[in-house]
This record gives structure tokens, sequence and C-alpha cells, in this order.
């Protein structure tokens, strides 16, 4: 526990957050999470692989899934040159790799669909991110566990080189269990958000992106309102989800993800300082605010 205050922010003390500790990367099997710890903190990471987490949780406690999957081969995708992985940590976490990256077999990806459904509340949404090879390959077998509303297209405005076209898009894939509409009807399916240049994480994502799926799915009646990131990498929908004063829930299996987690979270929460984000990601004077 990291505050003094139980009811704001916890992170799970079954965790241990030495990083340098490769066997510290997961917590024991039998980990469980009540109904009523489900909403007891503002936000709560746990350390714990993404299946054994969501077996974990109560059935139908979470109003809202929204998370951007570590896929297979994410790490070799992060590479330049020589092998240095891009961001602000210039290093190749553990065994060359910054993060354990899941293993999107078909089988796999069922499991993680067949226990977000389980946990989901009925009428809830869930945001699954995709890039264009995942989308091809898994997207369609969302469709055998909720009912796909949309494919909407995250546009990065800023875009790097490649060898072929370059990639300025990547997409999050909308869905719902039941028929809960989204809070408004004027929202569009192509967002402009920045994407963030040299971030600490390799992998991190704009607060508002994940501010726009919260806002686009909660609404003012929901007395109790949960998100859940079953990949939280550095904790931008934790952020996002305390901005929209919404209760938050995750894990993620590395050690170093909660580490940057932890301290982000616990800094946003006290100061309302994002540590890992300083500017937004949209220009207020020249965009208008689609969330």
């Amino acid at each position: 526990m990291l505050l003094e205050d139980e009811s704001r922010v916890h992170i799970s003390e079954h965790a241990h957050f030495d990083i340098e500790d490769s066997d510290s990367r997961q917590m024991p099997l039998d980990i469980k999470i009540s109904a009523s710890e489900v909403t007891a903190s503002r936000a709560q990471v746990y350390q714990q692989d993404v299946i054994e987490f969501l077996s974990g949780l109560p059935s139908e406690s979470i109003d809202l899934i929204v998370t951007d999957p570590a896929y297979s081969g994410m790490n070799q995708h992060l590479k330049l040159g020589k092998g240095r992985i891009v961001g602000e940590y210039n290093q190749k976490g553990i065994d060359g790799k910054w993060f354990a990256e899941f293993h999107d077999t078909p089988e796999n990806y069922r499991l993680f669909l067949e226990q977000c459904f389980r946990v989901m509340k009925p009428d809830r949404h869930i945001f699954i991110m995709f890039d264009s090879y995942t989308m091809l390959t898994l997207g369609a077998v969302v469709r055998d566990y909720f009912n796909v509303k949309n494919i909407i297209t995250w546009d990065k405005v800023n875009i790097g080189m490649g060898h072929y076209f370059r990639r300025q898009t990547e997409f999050i894939l909308f869905a719902s269990k039941g028929k809960r509409p989204v809070s408004r009807r004027d929202i569009p399916d192509i967002w402009k958000i920045k994407r963030l240049h040299r971030a600490p994480y390799p992998t991190q994502k704009p607060v508002e992106l994940f501010e726009a799926m919260i806002a686009s799915s909660k609404s003012k009646d929901d007395a109790e309102f949960v998100v859940c990131d079953p990949f939280v990498g550095s904790g931008s929908a934790a952020v996002a989800a305390l901005r929209q004063g919404v209760s938050f829930i995750g894990c993620d299996i590395s050690a170093k993800s909660i580490e940057l987690c932890r301290d982000r979270i616990n800094i946003y929460d006290i100061e309302k300082v994002d540590i890992y984000q300083a500017k937004p990601a949209y220009n207020p004077e020249t965009q208008k605010k689609f969330w």
C-alpha cells in the first residue's frame, strides 16, 4: 500500500516489485479478487499473468474493458538499428525484451475473450486495440464472443518512416456484451490523437485515447463504474480512468511495467501531474474535443 488513504489507490501487496528479480513477474496462482475488492480503491494494479488475473475476478464485476494487448512479436517490432529498444529507457529489459508477450494463438486468444466476457456485466462495452496484422489474424475471433459494433481508426497524426507505406493508423475494435448504446451519437469513428514521441514505455498510448473510450461508454446514471485493462503497460488507461472519475483495476506480468505504473498512478492521484505524458496528445486550440 502506497498511500495513507486506503480508498484511493492500491498496488497489490501480493506482488513483488524488484525489477531485477526475474522470479517476481507473477502472483501466486490461487490469488482471487473479491467483488468488494474490485470497487474498494480508485485504482488497483496487480502483477500477474492476464489469464490468471481475469480468472481471479468475480463474474459480472467489470463495466468496461479497454486494452492494448502485448501481441506476439511486438518486442521485435520495437527494435531499431542494432537492437536498441525505442523509448526513453534505452535498454532491453529482461532477457532482451521490454515485456513478456501474450502468445496470441487462436486458442489463447479465445481463453482471453472467454474471461473478458465472463467478468463483464451485461450490456457493457469492450475496446481492443489492433495493428493491421493482428486485426486480420485475430479480429474476427472477437465476433464469437461479443457483438462487434465498430472498427475505430486511430489517426496518429505524426508518423515515422518505413520500408513500405507509412503507418499512420492503428485500429480499435469496439464491441458490446448486450445492447448498451454509446453515451453520445456524434462521436466519429476516426480519432485524431497524436502518438507519443519517445515515451518512457515503448508501446505507451496517449491517455486521451483511453479517455475517449471511457467517456463514450460510461453513463451519468452509473453509480459505480469500473474500468479494467488486463495489459496495463505504463498505466495510460489508469490515468484516463482517474481523469474521468471512475474506478480502475488492471494487471501486467511485467515488473518493469508495474514499477512505472505504480509511480505514475500515485503521483497523478496526489498531484494531478502525469509524469509519463507531459503534453496533451491533442491541441485544444485547433481541435474540437470529440469525447
